[in-house]
């Protein structure tokens, strides 16, 4: 995929999926990764991610240089609160662009926060991270993890122009990992990566999702 596809798109919405059932696990398990409580919720949802989607992120930890390791921000989010995401920052954009029609308010939202029919968070295969060191200090990566495109001049895109030359480097680093491992990047935010949803399969160009919305029951977990 070499053009911009957003979230908005609707080749993101008829991209087939063939549920695996694989379950949500939580990642605090074992301790081998680090998790941030910038989202944390009362049932640990932020905690949680497909089995599959956890092996491959433990995948590319292995690949970091020394001395560096993911920071987990959010994984699995519940419809609900993706849907209030979502209506909330399209209630902000329609406040600032009154004049726009609401096929330009989705596609502006789905920038920032994707539509919740085909939230990647939703299924279960999606994390937004950064990398820290030893001591769990985040690296400089040019902006916070979920920076507005309005708050961040842009510079929430993975490959915005005008960044230090350390932050185009510890992203170089973090897509490095990632991308071996699987994953597929969101072009708008640095921070979000996902396997095994609708957006990675149109990405990849395989033939079905793997995941659909996940089971958020305690027998899933």
């Amino acid at each position: 995929m070499t053009d911009l596809i957003l979230l908005s798109d609707p080749r993101v919405a008829a991209t087939a999926v063939a549920e695996c059932g694989e379950p949500l696990v939580d990642l605090r398990a074992d301790g081998h990764l680090r998790l941030d409580a910038r989202k944390a919720d009362d049932d640990g949802s932020y905690a949680r991610l497909r089995a599959g989607a956890r092996e491959r992120l433990l995948r590319a930890q292995r690949l970091l240089p020394d001395g560096l390791r993911f920071l987990v921000v959010e994984g699995y989010r519940p419809p609900a609160l993706q849907s209030r995401y979502f209506e909330e920052y399209t209630a902000t954009l329609r406040r600032a662009h009154p004049e726009a029609p609401p096929g330009r308010i989705r596609e502006l939202a789905s920038a920032y926060i994707s539509p919740p029919e085909v939230a990647p968070h939703v299924s279960g295969g999606a994390v937004d991270l950064t990398l820290c060191g030893a001591d769990g200090r985040e690296l400089e990566l040019g902006t916070e993890v979920n920076a507005t495109p309005e708050e961040s001049e842009g510079a929430c895109r993975t490959g915005a122009p005008g960044l230090t030359e350390e932050a185009r480097a510890n992203r170089a680093v973090l897509g490095r990992a990632l991308s071996s491992a699987g994953f597929v990047n969101y072009p708008t935010e640095w921070w979000h990566w996902s396997y095994g949803d609708r957006y990675w399969a149109l990405s990849t160009r395989a033939a079905a999702a793997r995941y659909g919305p996940a089971d958020p029951s305690p027998s899933a977990g």
